[in-house]
């Protein structure tokens, strides 16, 4: 029989993989973060400035298409945020930071 302790490190080996966290960077700013809010979603930026400097303008319109776009990406990130606490209870055993505690 395996003692607590071993069990744990054979888990934490099958479930991470050898892979640590990032040791006092998690949640947002992380590089991933910085290169899609940065580098992938300048087409998006320009687009929604060119709704309200470009020619013809309508304002209501833009506004429309504003809050199209903030609802799509709520309910992405909301029902992802979701999915992530559901994910770290059933296969981590408790929620994930900042929810749960840190660390392993």
């Amino acid at each position: 029989m395996l003692s607590l302790a071993a069990a744990r490190a054979v888990t934490a080996t099958v479930l991470y993989h050898g892979y640590e966290g990032t040791q006092g960077l998690t949640g947002f700013p992380n590089t991933g973060t910085w290169l899609i809010f940065a580098v992938i979603l300048v087409p998006i930026y320009v687009m929604v400035i060119a709704w309200f400097v470009g020619t013809p303008r309508n304002t209501k319109t833009g506004l429309l298409g504003v809050t199209y776009l903030v609802g799509l990406t709520s309910g992405m990130w909301i029902s992802m945020f979701f999915l992530t606490v559901i994910i770290g209870i059933v296969f981590y055993g408790g929620a994930p930071e900042p929810i749960g505690a840190t660390g392993p």
